[in-house]
């Protein structure tokens, strides 16, 4: 029988990582819900000052790939203590400056450090917890619902109340906070001192390029629709209401990845299949339904159900498919994730001014379908029958 002590500290230590993950989520996120303080604050129009999030997606697509390879033999501990120093350094800097160009400079250092510690997360889980390796991972990645559903109405709620630079200053201390819990609860993991795959060659190894391919497909796909999801909204007639539905999408996102890590490590092809097919529906339910409210609800809950574990699943598949070459597999995927992410924003852009916002469905649903011919082809490799 386990004792007891040996489950709690892996469970406390991937709760740091959990938290990691909340906190990489919520410094990207945070300027769109503190958009108009912090334009006002900085001296800028609010479309420059969204480019706060835009620079920090760049910091990360440029950086993930290099820097996962200059740090393979870093301990994973000492890596990890880095990028979170550098949120904490970043996010100080941005409540206290006062400078545009300074601000977005600490926002690309921000983008780096989430690169650094996006890259190591899904394989410091694993290796937290090599029995149930999908599960830690989801538990990890409870971390971006957690962000999106609680963290940036918090931050937004508190951006209001005593203005913008105190959540910027919130999330700094939160980091601190989060460094010290990580140098007492987290046990260091070596890096890979030999045999380390070159970047590049890990594209031949079986499964990486479906699973990255559909990375960038799926997060594309999703991110067109729900950065532009108030816009849609309000063509619905549901402008009112953009709190309640992101809620509904965060707590149904909350139990998508519920789902996924009790099943993972025994059924994850049949997982990314279900995921797929859920998004799609609610896809489908939001374009031909815009219309009528409570089927906006239900479609957006099915969208959280399938969305939230999308994350865990791709993660999981990536570390899987690489094998020795995970680390690299983890930070291509991280680089096309966020590459995807800001594709999605200026696709987004475009679709808005040609077709208006009751158009947005229609490319989710659109793009699914070779997202789920991608996922039911690589059989063997990269969603195998077989975890």
């Amino acid at each position: 029988m386990t004792h007891p002590s040996t489950r709690t500290r892996p469970l406390t230590a991937l709760l740091a990582l959990t938290t990691a993950a909340f906190v990489t989520v919520l410094t990207e996120a945070l300027p769109a819900g503190v958009l108009p303080g912090m334009s006002a604050g900085l001296g800028v129009g609010e479309a420059a000052a969204g480019q706060a999030v835009t620079i920090y997606a760049l910091g990360t697509a440029l950086t993930a790939i290099p820097l996962s390879a200059a740090t393979a033999n870093w301990s994973r501990k000492r890596l990890l203590l880095t990028g979170v120093a550098g949120f904490a350094v970043a996010n100080t800097v941005t409540t206290l400056s006062a400078d545009y160009p300074l601000t977005m400079v600490a926002r690309f250092v921000a983008g780096v450090a989430a690169g650094v510690v996006w890259a190591l997360l899904a394989g410091y889980a694993r290796r937290l917890v090599p029995d149930e390796e999908g599960k830690a991972i989801a538990i990890v990645m409870a971390g971006i619902p957690l962000a999106l559903s609680l963290g940036i109405p918090a931050g937004t709620f508190l951006g209001g109340l005593l203005g913008w630079r105190s959540a910027f200053g919130v999330m700094s201390a939160i980091a601190v906070a989060l460094l010290a819990w990580i140098a007492v609860a987290v046990p260091d993991q070596a890096g890979q001192t030999t045999g380390r795959t070159p970047v590049l060659r890990t594209l031949a190894v079986p499964g990486v390029v479906p699973v990255l391919a559909v990375t960038l497909v799926f997060v594309l796909a999703h991110t067109v629709l729900y950065t532009y999801v108030a816009t849609f909204l309000a063509g619905a007639g549901l402008g009112d209401a953009v709190d309640v539905v992101l809620l509904v999408f965060g707590v149904a996102s909350m139990a998508g990845i519920g789902i996924v890590g009790a099943r993972i490590d025994r059924a994850l092809r049949t997982l990314m299949v279900a995921s797929t097919l859920l998004v799609a529906v609610a896809a489908a339910l939001l374009a031909v339904f815009a219309g009528h409210p409570v089927l906006v609800y239900a479609a957006v809950a099915l969208w959280g159900l399938g969305w939230g574990g999308v994350p865990t699943l791709l993660q999981t598949a990536a570390g899987n498919a690489g094998g020795e070459a995970a680390d690299n597999a983890q930070a291509m995927l991280v680089t096309l994730w966020n590459a995807a992410m800001a594709a999605g924003g200026v696709a987004g852009g475009l679709l808005l001014d040609a077709a208006g916002p009751a158009s947005f469905p229609w490319p989710l649903l659109v793009l699914l379908l070779p997202v789920l011919a991608v996922v039911l082809g690589a059989r063997r490799h990269g969603f195998p029958r077989r975890s």
